[in-house]
């Protein structure tokens, strides 16, 4: 029986979602990041499948959203998208210390993915650590300097007064940089690595994600271990497709 279990690891409220008679068990592990706005348990249906195939799940709750939620505004909350992807990064870490501490996780079998800010989180996170053995970035973007930069530039664009001078932006560009999979393709190590994206998507651009998949696979000694899954006329919205082509990916690389 699947069972869907809400637990506290190093106070990070998340779902652990995995067969009941094998939760104490060794096994090769997921977790997956929401996305902006969203929460843990939006992801039940992608983490029900993977823990029916043998598989555990871990759905965490970002900051500032789902039980992490505080009494702030939309706009505060907007302003803050950076840094809880750096605080997202940490948890990363937090939990699969955890995991290997509990004697939870069978070998090196970790896999990391997200949506949107998930995917966004996903993508830094192979700058950062070696241990994720395979990823999915699923509409979200490598690109994350390039993102904020033209975030900044649609805010600017739009008039909006920036809470924040530009030798604050600049700092926040160079830190960025640090976690930008695409200045540091060679950490990639041609581990296995899943991209989905709707080409209509108007919110994260997919020519971040497409054009970093094409100058990636080059540095693939297997081809077969990058994938990047498109849908024409898909905007920003995970597709039962998706979520199916991804589960049958982390079968063959997890």
């Amino acid at each position: 029986m699947i069972a869907i279990n809400k637990e506290y690891w190093n106070e990070i409220p998340l779902l652990h979602v995995v067969d009941q008679e094998n939760k104490e068990k060794p096994l090769p592990t997921l977790t997956y990041i929401h996305g902006f706005t969203s929460a843990k348990e939006h992801n039940l249906p992608l983490a029900y499948l993977l823990a029916e195939k043998g598989y555990r799940v871990l759905l965490p709750d970002s900051m500032l959203h789902g039980d992490r939620a505080t009494e702030i505004s939309d706009v505060d909350r907007e302003l803050r998208f950076f840094d809880i992807v750096k605080e997202n990064l940490d948890d990363i870490e937090s939990i699969y210390q955890e995991l290997v501490a509990k004697q939870l996780l069978e070998g090196n079998r970790f896999g990391l993915a997200g949506t949107s800010m998930g995917g966004i989180t996903t993508a830094a996170a192979l700058t950062q650590f070696s241990w994720v053995k395979t990823a999915g970035v699923l509409m979200g973007s490598p690109k994350i300097t390039a993102y904020a930069e033209q975030l900044i530039g649609y805010m600017k664009a739009q008039q909006q007064e920036l809470p924040i001078s530009d030798d604050q932006l600049n700092l926040l560009i160079n830190e960025l940089k640090e976690i930008d999979l695409s200045f540091q393709i060679e950490k990639l190590f041609g581990r296995p690595l899943f991209f989905w994206h709707g080409e209509e998507d108007s919110v994260v651009p997919f020519d971040h994600a497409y054009s970093f998949y094409e100058e990636a696979i080059e540095h693939y000694k297997n081809p077969e271990n990058i994938r990047f899954l498109k849908e024409m006329g898909r905007g920003h919205k995970v597709s039962r497709f998706a979520i199916l082509e991804f589960v049958k990916w982390l079968e063959y690389q997890l």
